[in-house]
């Protein structure tokens, strides 16, 4: 099965990015290769660009402090387990002051690290992380494998908080859904969303030996999904046949 994702706003739209960069970074740090610490890199720098928003952080917290609004009152429930909310209650706790303790934007503190920066300006020029154009980072990268891992892991750690928080938060949204199974009849499929109720999140499992690609599209009043095929021009072109998914809402 393969899972697409969509998102209703941009808050959740940033936050997916930031989940994607951090999954990466999470598969490239451990490994001993010095291309694959040059992509750990480069993926930092990615997290701190999308993470420049003025109020990302500030949307973080709100998000966690809502949260804990919501499980708070669950309390007294019969049918909700007080360790478990606890248990939970405490891991928004922790992610909150996490965030609340770092200064400024996530990866403010490797700002001050003039030989990061000096690297992070010539990552986007192609070809411009050479020997020639930046020696003290050729240098580096041959230094021994489990050095270069620990100084990655070192400036990846400043981002850890955010990191938590966002895989916290988005793991309770998707909880919030109840996945049915539809089937797009001549490959398209639309629903109209309830009235009174926002949701954030779409998720879409379709089997791959179907060979069909979903482009989705949505609002707060409907969602579209019409299925695609690659043909042998290795373009998408629409497909008439039904395709049977799974597709589940989250607010």
């Amino acid at each position: 099965m393969i899972l697409y994702e969509y998102p209703f706003n941009e808050r959740i739209r940033t936050y997916l990015r930031l989940e994607h960069l951090f999954r990466r970074l999470g598969e490239l740090v451990p490994r001993e290769h010095a291309l694959d610490h040059h992509y750990a890199l480069t993926t930092i720098f990615e997290i701190m660009d999308v993470a420049a928003r003025a109020d990302l952080k500030s949307d973080v917290m709100r998000d966690i402090e809502k949260q804990k609004a919501v499980l708070n009152g669950y309390r007294g429930n019969p049918a909700i387990s007080e360790n478990v909310l606890d248990e939970v209650m405490g891991q928004l706790d922790r992610c909150f002051a996490a965030l609340n303790e770092q200064p400024g934007k996530a990866g403010h503190a490797l700002t001050e690290n003039d030989w990061l920066m000096g690297l992070r300006s010539r990552v986007g020029i192609p070809g411009g992380t050479c020997g020639f154009d930046l020696p003290a980072y050729y240098a580096w990268q041959h230094k021994p494998a489990d050095e270069r891992r620990h100084a990655v892991q070192r400036w990846a750690s400043t981002l850890s908080p955010l990191a938590e928080s966002i895989h916290l938060l988005l793991k309770m949204l998707r909880d919030t859904g109840m996945p049915q199974k539809v089937v797009a009849l001549g490959g398209q499929f639309q629903q109209n969303l309830p009235q009174g109720r926002t949701y954030q999140l779409l998720r879409l499992r379709i089997h791959s030996a179907l060979n069909l690609v979903p482009e989705i599209s949505g609002n707060r009043l409907m969602v579209s999904v019409r299925m695609m095929r690659h043909a042998a021009d290795d373009r998408l072109h629409a497909c008439s046949e039904d395709g049977s998914f799974e597709l589940t809402l989250c607010a």
